[in-house]
């Protein structure tokens, strides 16, 4: 079954590089990357276009969009029956590509855990400091799981997320009020309807650095509250989408 890995660069040129050969090594000859470039003003592309891999199709956007309609762009291009998203600075972990293509065939949406790449350790909660764990034993509490999104103690990230093809006309096109956080979004949905598989074991290593588009540090309360009042916002959609 051909898997899509989905990834929106933005002046990544530092990290890139080590990201996609650690995800090529994973693919299968009918897999595929479909890079959606954000306007980067560095050396991104240039270094991704070097790696001469057929499996890489990098579509450029002349204007920057941020992050969560560069990753939308992505997913709307993706060929593949499983769909995976990828960040541009982290590294996977051998066996990535066959624990999720087969959790996100049998449920619809899986997500996976994931371990820092310095230390091999989990991320810890910027609220309760305690590693962020997902467990299989509670895929299906659907009502638990989005409270608990809402309560930001979840580790639903993106880059450790697979989605099967016949979800994404649910997925997309991403809330127009969606200003971050499209991973919490597609977990609100899975949840929501019911398909949303945890897997065990971790399946990225999650690079820590100052560029980070979501951020392991506490936000300020008005941040939260606003970020809070998005994600209600999301599961009224989800409910929506789900009828």
């Amino acid at each position: 079954m051909p898997v899509s890995v989905c990834m929106a660069t933005y002046n990544g040129a530092a990290y890139v590089e080590h990201q996609l050969r650690s995800i090529l090594a994973e693919l299968h000859p009918d897999d595929e990357v479909v890079i959606v470039d954000d306007a980067s003003s560095d050396d991104t592309v240039t270094l991704i276009e070097a790696i001469g891999d057929e499996r890489i199709r990098v579509i450029r956007q002349i204007v920057n969009r941020g992050y969560v309609r560069t990753f939308e762009a992505a997913l709307s291009q993706a060929k593949g029956e499983v769909v995976m998203l990828a960040d541009q600075d982290d590294e996977w972990i051998p066996g990535r590509r066959d624990v999720l293509q087969e959790a996100a065939s049998a449920s619809g949406v899986a997500a996976s855990n994931l371990v820092m790449l310095d230390s091999g350790e989990p991320l810890r909660s910027p609220i309760t400091g305690r590693p962020w764990r997902l467990e299989p034993s509670t895929s299906g509490h659907r009502l638990r799981n989005e409270l608990r999104i809402l309560a930001g103690v979840t580790p639903y990230f993106g880059c450790a997320m697979a989605v099967r093809r016949d979800v994404l006309p649910q997925i997309l096109p991403f809330p127009p009020f969606l200003t971050e956080s499209h991973d919490l979004w597609i977990a609100t949905l899975a949840n929501r309807l019911g398909i949303m598989r945890h897997v065990a074991g971790p399946t990225v290593r999650r690079r820590i650095h100052e560029s980070n588009a979501s951020s392991s540090r506490p936000r300020a309360i008005t941040q939260a509250l606003q970020a809070r009042g998005m994600l209600v916002r999301a599961y009224v959609e989800a409910g929506r989408r789900s009828r």
